[in-house]
């Protein structure tokens, strides 16, 4: 069974290094989402539905039901799909269904993004062609020094413009009416991690409350924060791997697969 991870902002592929090795797999893909370590294509528009459907897109190049991993905004790309397109994932993962709730806040970095200038101004410095200047602005915004130094390389093939595009895209109430649409995720086995350091992707409460409407399992990371698969890459491989163990086999559920109607693709 192959295992999709997705990431997020601001990070390339990179992130999931020392998870993809804890994990001792040789069916693991990473993908870059457009604009975050991979170019984006011409006329690309960088919204929620964009997303969903570059990812509807690469899965369905796989040909298999996979077990689909997301974090930060990668998370909510997986959301967004497995609401719609069950059919092409035994499992997923999100740490970012908080994201989706009614009574859900951006982060303050994220609103510096979605203000016009402001966001101009501190994507310049996040994109910089200086590592150093890079490395000190993710510094600035809160990132441990350790987890800036993995970080800083790959933010030099983000697209500020795009990174920005996203994020005003999904100003409230946007993401919480697409996930008027949690319920759908029911379909497929569906696991919440909960790292309790994390104060970017909504409070427990709110994440807990997104994960019983989507009918997933809640596992805590104690003490983890924001870039877990970074802190303890051994612990979230173990967690990940015991979660697809219990799930039930791809044939298994091969059944009533299909897209929901009226499912866009």
């Amino acid at each position: 069974m192959t295992v999709v991870l997705v990431h997020g902002n601001p990070e390339t592929d990179a992130v999931w290094d020392p998870l993809t090795a804890a994990l001792r797999r040789d069916d693991v893909v990473r993908l870059s989402p457009p604009g975050f370590g991979t170019p984006p294509p011409d006329g690309w528009t960088a919204t929620p539905e964009a997303y969903r459907r570059w990812l509807v897109d690469q899965l369905e190049k796989i040909g298999h039901p996979v077990d689909l991993v997301g974090h930060d905004w990668g998370g909510a790309h997986v959301i967004n799909l497995v609401m719609t397109r069950p059919d092409l994932v035994r499992t997923w993962s999100t740490d970012s269904i908080g994201m989706f709730d009614p009574g859900y806040t951006w982060h303050g970095l994220a609103r510096v993004w979605q203000t016009p200038g402001s966001g101009e101004a501190a994507a310049a410095q996040l994109t910089h062609p200086d590592a150093e200047r890079r490395i000190a602005y993710l510094s600035s915004i809160g990132v441990p020094s350790d987890i800036a130094m993995v970080l800083a390389p790959g933010c030099a093939d983000i697209s500020g413009d795009v990174m920005l595009a996203l994020y005003r895209h999904a100003t409230q109430p946007a993401l919480a009416a697409l996930g008027d649409n949690l319920p759908a995720a029911r379909q497929r086995p569906g696991l919440v991690l909960l790292p309790t350091a994390d104060n970017a992707l909504g409070d427990e409460e709110t994440r807990r409350r997104c994960a019983d409407r989507a009918g997933a399992t809640v596992t805590t990371l104690p003490g983890l924060g924001h870039w877990w698969m970074l802190q303890q890459p051994a612990l979230a491989a173990a967690t990940l791997s015991r979660f697809w163990s219990s799930a039930p086999s791809a044939a298994g559920r091969r059944q009533g697969t299909s897209a929901p109607a009226g499912a866009g693709t």
